[in-house]
């Protein structure tokens, strides 16, 4: 490896962990969450938390005898997004 190569090898080295960290703050900052696995990668929106309807709890409790949770608009509203990374792979049996 000539020292040209191992050069750009640890500038992508020390790349990869800024950008990841600059995305995670990112994400952080516009009230984002960010879940990712092997099979897919997906951000959702959370609450805001100086909302004036929830109080940055997401919903209220409405109802009587039995109480359902209605959304808020300040993260209800806001479109997901979901990328497929890997299949999940069939069952051929039980996973018990």
């Amino acid at each position: 490896m000539t020292a040209r190569h191992l050069r750009g090898a640890l500038l992508l080295a020390a790349a990869v962990p800024l950008a990841a960290a600059t995305a995670a703050a990112a994400l952080r900052a516009s009230h984002l969450k960010l879940h990712a696995t092997r099979h897919r990668i997906e951000i959702t929106a959370r609450p805001r938390p100086g909302c004036p309807r929830c109080h940055g709890e997401g919903g209220w409790w409405i109802g009587g005898a039995f109480p359902e949770m209605e959304a808020c608009g300040c993260w209800s509203d806001r479109r997901e997004l979901r990328i497929r990374l890997l299949p999940i792979p069939a069952w051929n049996e039980p996973p018990f």
